[in-house]
């Protein structure tokens, strides 16, 4: 069987190497046929009904991306530029904030510049979407972003990986990090019974749960990580450790001493991350996790084309509804479907794609899960709690 590259479909950044050295996106898409097993959602679906579907999602992709433009650069450079004032206006705030009115100013600018770098800036422009307009200064292979982990090794792990095979139980190791029980395909263990501990303590600590995720360090266990390739890695991320700290934890509140705000600072620059961190683990488990969205054995992506590899993003993911400011603050990934049809498009499109693509969805006989934030996090808090318990306790 002839196959094509999986980057024709998966067209997040590849360009450049990450910490652990070069590293390629992995799997190919067969150019015909099905897999050994269709997913069960999709087992209605002809190969060429498949195929069709795969054509109209080609279709919509280039069309968006013929029409990137003036307008597409404006609007990433205005959300940077809001970002920047916004945490300059922070920090600033929490040079005096021993006054409790500016302390509270101060930690919610800053945790909304945060939210803003993580979401709508840094995550997306990681993703290539903007490497279009060849800015080096808003550029997927150059762009550090305000969270632990360093791009590079998150570009490996999340693009490279977690978009090739998204949900495959045994090959995605998103669903549950390798710290919670996320899926029934999962073999349970009594350390199951934490998943909600464990789930409530990595909410608040998000980023350093990614940052210890993307060293990849099971992998090195089961030996297809060499040990250079952690060294370099636990190298990389030592090294953003101490610029985050030097910038959250030292510079601020050192500064803030000289007004006597030094202790007040520091506990706002802390709060600023947890909310950061908080918000962006809600976005990302409403995105993967909550009812309706279907997990993958791996039978299901042996010999998948781009058609399915499309049908799999579409009945694996979940939308979150709500406004215009609550899709900016999410970085779009409230349109989490889109997204993972289309990560190198801009974020500020998926709005426009997304009629188009529930449309799709109901011409094909395809569910397309959606719901208002509250739900969604519900119900992801939902499955970690049924698959804390041992036995079949959850749908996926």
């Amino acid at each position: 069987m002839s196959v094509i590259s999986p980057s024709k479909t998966t067209p997040a950044s590849t360009k450049g190497s990450a910490a652990g050295g070069s590293r390629t996106r992995p799997g190919k898409l067969a150019e015909s046929g099905s897999p050994t097993v269709r997913p069960p959602a999709a087992a209605h679906l002809s190969d060429e009904q498949v195929a069709e579907l795969g054509r109209e999602l080609d279709a919509i992709r280039d069309e968006i991306l013929a029409k990137r433009g003036a307008e597409d650069a404006a609007y990433i450079r205005r959300m940077i530029k809001i970002q920047r004032g916004l945490e300059i206006s922070g920090r600033a705030a929490l040079l005096v904030s021993k006054n409790k009115a500016a302390w509270v100013t101060g930690t919610t600018l800053l945790s909304l510049a945060k939210i803003l770098e993580n979401m709508e800036i840094g995550h997306n422009v990681l993703h290539g979407q903007w490497d279009w307009m060849r800015d080096p200064d808003i550029h997927s292979t150059t762009w550090e972003w305000d969270f632990v982990t360093p791009s590079r090794s998150w570009q490996h792990t999340h693009n490279d990986l977690h978009h090739r095979w998204t949900n495959v139980v045994g090959k995605d190791n998103d669903v549950g990090y390798n710290l919670l029980r996320m899926d029934e395909q999962q073999p349970w263990k009594p350390v199951n019974l934490a998943n909600p501990l464990f789930n409530a303590i990595l909410a608040p600590l998000f980023e350093w749960g990614i940052a210890i995720y993307d060293l990849e360090l099971t992998e090195y266990k089961e030996g297809t990580k060499s040990k250079e390739a952690l060294l370099k890695d636990l190298k990389a991320l030592g090294k953003k450790v101490v610029t985050q700290f030097t910038k959250d934890y030292a510079a601020t509140p050192a500064v803030a001493m000289l007004t006597g705000s030094g202790k007040q600072a520091l506990y706002g620059t802390i709060a600023a991350n947890a909310i950061r961190n908080v918000w962006a683990h809600a976005v990302i488990f409403c995105g993967h996790f909550p009812e309706g969205t279907d997990t993958f054995t791996e039978e299901m992506v042996e010999g998948e084309t781009r058609g399915d590899w499309y049908v799999r993003q579409m009945i694996g993911s979940a939308n979150i509804s709500g406004s215009k400011f609550m899709h900016i603050m999410t970085g779009n990934l409230s349109h989490q479907i889109e997204h993972h049809l289309f990560p190198d498009l801009p974020s500020s499109r998926y709005a426009e794609v997304a009629p188009r693509v529930r449309e799709i969805c109901q011409r094909y006989g395809l569910k397309y899960t959606t719901g208002p934030l509250i739900k969604q996090v519900g119900s992801s808090w939902a499955k970690v709690f049924k698959l804390a318990l041992p036995g079949k306790t959850a749908t996926a």
